[in-house]
Formats: structure tokens, C-alpha cells, sequence
């Protein structure tokens, strides 16, 4: 039997790498885990964790705003993004520390290097040149912005790795993006006070979303004063007077602007990995080519998360990464669960949604029943202020079951998690009609919908 230096060797320390490094370990299993940044991956350092918190801080100045309509008075306000990127600083720090010390409990050896594949078994420790060999090596490497290395003057822009610690807050920025990144760091900016614009190539932000959550939230956007310029993109990036940019866009549009933000996709980290020396197959968009079991064609290489652009959620690397390790280290072959994965933009006002689309289930069901509503919520007729929610359940009429679930609204994301719960389960739209309503929430438009808004046959609103 061959000895290996490890039984299980993980090279990138993020949500995946880190969960099934962990599991492993405390299950007596050698492992050793490399990492050439900070543990805790995208997510943590310059993802989830630091975006939500950049969205609360944007957030103040409307709840001062609202405060009046309460009776309080607000006196002068300041805003310091100095002391914003310092406190994000030690949070992450802080759960970084966390991440590390998991490891260290539970027994593997962490190694703060970059690793490559140099074969099937065999990794180099590039901070040592070391070679170190291992019965099962996992790649959870996760992805980076899309440098957009064609446009013209991209050096000059900046993606959201660099949005969290920039010397100076600018005064204007121009996000280049559809996605849910690109919505929420304008939504961010422009609630910190900077004059924000987005550009978008398609008719409307937000493509994979369900259309009535489209609509509401850049319509809110624009309300908002965030300036949202649709079906144009930036041809060229130059450096202005005063270090501004001075961006030409595709429709001949120039706009002077203190930051250039590029949020256009993302891309698996799989360059100078060494896959092609260990053999494993990439697809057109490097992404690693896995399994339902994430193998790589490799033996006894894995990969999980963002690398293999699956979906590309923290929660899902993690669920990819016990499914490995119950697979692996078990003798319980478990698949990812892929279907009906709860999401949410952290926009503002935020969308919640879990299922499909109204397009997406009219292309799957020759019979939907469509319940929507959509109203001014509670907190905003002493505020004021004229931001509507919107919720919506798509329903296949032949069982009743709900097939979508999408809301547009303050605290969706939470919302959607327990919809989340409930369509995983299977509800139908009679579970919903069943179930008392709580008074006054937002969410009791959910149980009081009793009658369709309207039908879609065969694709077409009735």
C-alpha cells in the first residue's frame, strides 16, 4: 500500500476548503490545508461578509431620513469611511482568526503557501518548493472578478476586490454591471453619497431574476437618484485631470467620474494550478469539470465551490464540501442538492427569491396561477417615503404546488429563507391558505393572497 504524506490535502482556504479540512481532521484523517491569501476566502474577506456590512452602514442615512416622520430629531451627521474600513477590517480579522483556529482544533496542519498540482497525488508547496503527496487532494480555489483585460483602460478601473479599501470614499463612480454585484455596490455607494451610476448592456438589470423584481428594484434605484443607463457598455477608460476617468461609452456618451468600478462576472482561479500537468479537465471558462460527486476525470482529485462554477454561493460550497467529505470519508455517497437554492440581492430595498422565475415556469408548465402584491409597507406611511414591496408566488395550477417564491422588500433576504424551507418541502398554495397570517407584518400579503392575480397558459398572461 503506498504511504502518503496526507489523506486529504485541500489547497485554498475559503468556505469549501475550509469545511471539508475541518470535518476531516476531526474525523482523524491527516490533513493539511494551504492557502497563499487570508482563510476564509471570498466570502469572508472581500465577499458576503464585508458587502453586508457596507450595506448596513449605507443604510443610516434613509433611517435618519425616516427617523422625522416618527417624531425624532436627528441632529448633524458625518460620515467616516476611514473608520467604516477599519471596523470591517478587525470584523474579518476577527473571523479569519476563527477560521483558523476551527482548523487548528480540530487537528490539520495549515500551510500559509501557494500549492500546485505537480500530479495525480502530488501538490508543490511553492513558499518551500516542497513536494508533499496526499490520497485525495481537493481544489477549492474559488474565482475572481473578470479583469476585462479587452476594454480599453481597464488598469484604470477597479473591481469589488479593490471597492472595500480604497484610500478615499470618490465622489462619483461609475459600476459597469448588471449582476447582483454591480446593483448592490451602486446601491452601497449611492447610500454613502456618492454620485453612482450604472451601465448595463441589457434592457433591464438583473437578467436571471424574475421580471417583476427587475423592474421594481431599478425603478427604486432611479427613484433613489442612482443614475441606471441600460443597453450601452464602456468602450474606453482614460485617465483625466486630477486622477478623474474620463469613460466613452459604446453609445457615445462621455462621463467624468472619480472611480470606474468593473462588476462584470466572475472567473474560476484555475491559471498556473498545475491542472494541465496533473490531467484535469477544464471547460471553456476554466472552470474545473466535476461530477455529481465533484471528482475531477483525475482519480482522487476533487473540487468544490466557485472553481467549478456550479453555483457560485458560499452556502453551496459549503453543502458541496459535506457531501465530499460523507461521500469520501463516510461510505455515504451524497450528491449536492442543487434544486431550489434560496438567494438574495442585498439591493435596497433587498430581493428575496427562491424557485422560478414567472418566465422560467411558464416554459415549464402549461398552467400557472400567479399571486402578486404590491404596496407601500407599514414603516413608510409615517416615514414618507414612497418605496413599494412587491411579493409574488408562481403556482403551478395542475398540483397547487408553489414553484417560485420572490419578494421585493426591506429584510427579503431573510424572507427568503424560510420560503426557502417551505417550498424544499414541497407547499402548495393551499398550505399557504391554510396558514394563519401574522398582524402586521409584511409577510401576511403572503398568506392573504387568496385569489390569482392573473394565469399564465402556454406562456401567455391570461
Amino acid at each position: 500500500m503506498t504511504a502518503f504524506d496526507y489523506d486529504l490535502f485541500v489547497i485554498g482556504g475559503g468556505s469549501g476548503g475550509v469545511r471539508s479540512a475541518r470535518l476531516a481532521a476531526g474525523m482523524g484523517k491527516k490533513v493539511g490545508i494551504a492557502e497563499e491569501f487570508r482563510f476564509g476566502g471570498t466570502c469572508v474577506i472581500r465577499g458576503c461578509v464585508p458587502k453586508k456590512l457596507y450595506v448596513y452602514a449605507s443604510q443610516f442615512h434613509e433611517h435618519f431620513e425616516d427617523a422625522a416622520g416618527f417624531g425624532w430629531t436627528v441632529g448633524e451627521t458625518r460620515f467616516d469611511w476611514k473608520a467604516l474600513v477599519a471596523a470591517k477590517e478587525a470584523e474579518i480579522t476577527r473571523l479569519e482568526g476563527l477560521y483558523r483556529k476551527g482548523l487548528d482544533n480540530a487537528g490539520a496542519t495549515i500551510l500559509q503557501t501557494r500549492a500546485v498540482l505537480v500530479g495525480p497525488n502530488t501538490v508543490r508547496l511553492t513558499a518551500t518548493d516542497e513536494l508533499v503527496t496526499a490520497e485525495r487532494i481537493v481544489i477549492a480555489v474559488g474565482g475572481h472578478p473578470t479583469p476585462h483585460f479587452d476594454l480599453p483602460g481597464h488598469d484604470l478601473c477597479i473591481t469589488s476586490n479593490e471597492a472595500f479599501d480604497l484610500a478615499e470614499l470618490p465622489k462619483s463612480i461609475l459600476i459597469s454591471g448588471g449582476g447582483y454585484i454591480a446593483v448592490e455596490f451602486a446601491n452601497i455607494f449611492h447610500g454613502l453619497g456618492v454620485e453612482t451610476t450604472l451601465i448595463y448592456r441589457g434592457k433591464q438589470i438583473l437578467s436571471r431574476f424574475d421580471q417583476d423584481m427587475r423592474a421594481g428594484l431599478q425603478a427604486a434605484m432611479i427613484a433613489k437618484g442612482i443614475r441606471v443607463i441600460c443597453e450601452d457598455i464602456i468602450t474606453h477608460v482614460a485617465e483625466g485631470e486630477g486622477g478623474r476617468r474620463t469613460v466613452t461609452t459604446k453609445a457615445g456618451e462621455t462621463l467624468v467620474v472619480d472611480q470606474v468600478m468593473l462588476a462584470l462576472g466572475r472567473v474560476p482561479n484555475t491559471a498556473r494550478l498545475g491542472l494541465e500537468t496533473a490531467g484535469v479537465r477544464t471547460n471553456e471558462k476554466g472552470a474545473i469539470v466535476v461530477d455529481d460527486y465533484s471528482r475531477t476525470n483525475v482519480p482522487g482529485i476533487f473540487a468544490l465551490g466557485d472553481v467549478t462554477d456550479r453555483v457560485q454561493l458560499t452556502p453551496v460550497a459549503i453543502h458541496e464540501a459535506m457531501c465530499f467529505i460523507e461521500t469520501e470519508f463516510r461510505g455515504n455517497p451524497v450528491s449536492p442538492d442543487l434544486d431550489l437554492i434560496a438567494t438574495a440581492v442585498f439591493s435596497q430595498p433587498e430581493i428575496g427569491t427562491v424557485g422560478l422565475s414567472e418566465e422560467e415556469a411558464a416554459k415549464k408548465f402549461d398552467d400557472l396561477e400567479v399571486y402578486r402584491a404590491e404596496f407601500r409597507p407599514m414603516k413608510a406611511t409615517l416615514s414618507g417615503r414612497q418605496e413599494k414591496t412587491i411579493m409574488k408566488l408562481i403556482v403551478n395550477a395542475g398540483d397547487r404546488k408553489v414553484v417560485g417564491a420572490h419578494i421585493l422588500g426591506h429584510e427579503a433576504g431573510e424572507m427568503a429563507q424560510l420560503l426557502g424551507v417551505s417550498l424544499k418541502a414541497g407547499v402548495t398554495k393551499d398550505d399557504f391558505d391554510r396558514t394563519m397570517a401574522v398582524h402586521p407584518t409584511a409577510t401576511e400579503e403572503l398568506v392573504t393572497m387568496y385569489q390569482p392575480s392573473y394565469r399564465v397558459r402556454s406562456g401567455q398572461r391570461v
